[in-house]
C-alpha cells in the first residue's frame, strides 16, 4: 500500500472527526456486535512490549491479526499466535482485513494512541488502549467525543482499576471514613530508563526488521538511533509522556474516581534539568482542585494533589510506623490526609490501611470484577470483552471506559505540561472545559535548555549550556492539540 492510498485511506476514515463529526454505525461493516457465546476477532497494534501479556489476557478470544513496526521485537507475540495475519502498518491492516475485525488493542508508544484509536472509533471496533490515553490533551478530549457517539467498549489498559484494592479505597473514601480530604500526596518509583538526554549526534541505520518511518508515524521526522526505540522511547518527548504520563494512571487513578476531582483549576511543576528532547529524571507537580458537588457521606472541598517521581518523595506523616518503605509495592503509593484520618496504600490502592489502625468495615457497593487483583493481567481485559460483547443498549461499561479515563487522562497530561512550563515561573490557571491556560501573556516566553557544555581549562570549570527561546502561547497550543508530521492526517 502506497503513501498516497494510505493518505486516502486515512482521508476517508479520520477527517470525520473534523469538528467531532461522527460516521452513522450502518454505513461501516464489520460492527462486533456479537451474543456472549460467541468470540471476538481482535487485533493488536503494538505488540513487542505490553501488547503482548495484553494480548494473552484476551486468548479467550479470536486473535487474528498482529501490527508492529518492529517485527524481531515481536517475534514472542508472533509466535504466541501463529494464525494471526502479520503487519507492519495498521492502516494497511484495516485496509486488508477491517471487515474481519471486532475489536482492537492498542499498546503502541504514546505518541501514535490518538490517531490509531480514533481511526478503529469511527470504524466502529471496540478499543482497548494502553496507558497513557494519548500524548496530548486535545486527543484525550477527541476520543471522549468519539466514544460517546460510536456504540462501542472502550477501555484504558491501567489494569490496577479493575482491582479490589482500588475499589476498596475509593468505597472507604466516599463512606467519609478519613473524613474531607484537602491533600494527597502521591509517587512512583519511575522513570526505569534513561531520561534527561540530549539528542543524540549519531545517525545510525536502523534494523532491516524494523520499519523507522512507521514508528515515527505523525511525529516529527528525526534519524534513527537505538536509544529511542524499544522501551526507551518513554523518555523522549516526541514519543513519550515520561514517568509522569507513564504511572499517574496507574498511582492517580483511585485518587480521581474516589474524589470526582475533575478539572484542576491550577497547576505547577518543578523538575532536575530537562531539555527540549528529553523529560527529567525526577520531578514534582501540584494541582489544585476546586470544591465539587458533596456525595451522600461526604463534602469534596477544594484540595491539592502533590506528585513526585524520580526518587522524590513526600515527608513521612507522624503516625507512619518507622521502617514503613513509602515504595513498598515496587510501583508507588499514595497518601490521602483527612481531617479524620490519614489513608496510606500502595499503586492502584494495593496494601491499604488507615494510619490510626483502624480498619474501616463499610458494605461494598462498587462492581467488583471477578478475579481481579492488583495489576494482575487478566480480568481488566476480560472486563473490557465482556462489555464488547453486551448489546450497546445493556451494556455495562467497562471500568476504565474512554468517559471516564479520558477527563482522567487530560489531568495527567497537565502534570506533564507543568514541568514542561516550569520556565514561566508561574502557577498556571487551568480553563478544562476550554483547553487553554488563562494567564499566558501574548510576549510570555519559555526559555528551554537545549543542550549543556562542560570543558575544564587550566583546572578550572567552563559551562556552556545552550538554550532555546519560545513563544508562550504558540508552544503551549502544540503540546495542547500536536501539529502532524506531513502524510498524517490530525484526527479532528
Amino acid at each position: 500500500m502506497d503513501n498516497s492510498n494510505r493518505r486516502s485511506f486515512l482521508k476517508k476514515s479520520v477527517t470525520g472527526a473534523a469538528g467531532f463529526y461522527i460516521v452513522p454505525s450502518h454505513v461501516v461493516s464489520g460492527l462486533g456486535h456479537v451474543t456472549p457465546s460467541d468470540k471476538l476477532n481482535i487485533a493488536g497494534v503494538g505488540v513487542g512490549g505490553k501488547g503482548r501479556p495484553n494480548l494473552n489476557a484476551m486468548k479467550s478470544e479470536n486473535i487474528v491479526a498482529l501490527c508492529d513496526v518492529d517485527w524481531e521485537f515481536a517475534k514472542p507475540c508472533f509466535e504466541d499466535f501463529p494464525e494471526a495475519k502479520r503487519f507492519e502498518d495498521w492502516r494497511e491492516m484495516f485496509d486488508t482485513m477491517g471487515k474481519d475485525i471486532d475489536a482492537l488493542m492498542i499498546a503502541t508508544p504514546d505518541h501514535t494512541h490518538a490517531l490509531i484509536a480514533a481511526t478503529a472509533l469511527q470504524l466502529d471496533k471496540h478499543v482497548y488502549c494502553q496507558k497513557p490515553l494519548t500524548h496530548s490533551i486535545y486527543e484525550s478530549r477527541l476520543l471522549t467525543e468519539l466514544a460517546s457517539h460510536h456504540r462501542v467498549a472502550t477501555q484504558m489498559g491501567n489494569q490496577g482499576n479493575s482491582g479490589i484494592d482500588a475499589k476498596e479505597v475509593i468505597e472507604w473514601i466516599q463512606n467519609g471514613e478519613i473524613g474531607e480530604v484537602r491533600e494527597v500526596h502521591a509517587w512512583t518509583d519511575r522513570p526505569i530508563w534513561p531520561q534527561g538526554l540530549e539528542r543524540p549526534k549519531e545517525i545510525l541505520s536502523p534494523p532491516k526488521t524494523l520499519n523507522w518511518d512507521l514508528f515515527l508515524g505523525p511525529a516529527p521526522y528525526r534519524p534513527y538511533h537505538e536509544i529511542y526505540t524499544p522501551w526507551n522511547w518513554r523518555g523522549w518527548w516526541d514519543f513519550g509522556t515520561g514517568a509522569f504520563g507513564d504511572m499517574a494512571c496507574h498511582v492517580l487513578d483511585p485518587v480521581y474516581a474516589a474524589l470526582n476531582l475533575g478539572y484542576p483549576s491550577s497547576i505547577e511543576g518543578h523538575s532536575s534539568p530537562m531539555n527540549t528532547e528529553s523529560a527529567p529524571q525526577s520531578e514534582q507537580v501540584k494541582f489544585h482542585f476546586p470544591a465539587r458537588k458533596p456525595l451522600e457521606k461526604l463534602s469534596l472541598p477544594e484540595m491539592d494533589v502533590y506528585w513526585y517521581d524520580g526518587g522524590l518523595l513526600p515527608f513521612r506523616p507522624e503516625l507512619l510506623p518507622e521502617g514503613t518503605d513509602l515504595m513498598a509495592d515496587g510501583l508507588g503509593g499514595c497518601l490521602f490526609i483527612g481531617s479524620k484520618d490519614t489513608l496510606f496504600c500502595g499503586s492502584g490502592g494495593v496494601g491499604r490501611r488507615l494510619l490510626s489502625g483502624r480498619e474501616p468495615k463499610v458494605k461494598p457497593w462498587l462492581r467488583r470484577i471477578p478475579s481481579a487483583k492488583g495489576y494482575k493481567d487478566g480480568p481488566h481485559e476480560q472486563d473490557w470483552i465482556r462489555a464488547c460483547k453486551e448489546s450497546p443498549e445493556n451494556r455495562t461499561e467497562s471500568t476504565a471506559n474512554f468517559a471516564y479515563a479520558g477527563p482522567f487522562n487530560e489531568m495527567v497530561l497537565l502534570g506533564v505540561l507543568a514541568v514542561r512550563l516550569q520556565s514561566l515561573h508561574k502557577t498556571l490557571a487551568w480553563d478544562g472545559p476550554n483547553m487553554r491556560f488563562t494567564n499566558i501573556a501574548p510576549d510570555d516566553r519559555l526559555k528551554v535548555k537545549q543542550s549543556d557544555g562542560f570543558t575544564r581549562i587550566n583546572g578550572r570549570p567552563r559551562f556552556n549550556s545552550q538554550f532555546v527561546d519560545l513563544n508562550a502561547e504558540e508552544t503551549i497550543q502544540e503540546y495542547i492539540r500536536h501539529q502532524y508530521r506531513e502524510g498524517w492526517l490530525l484526527p479532528g
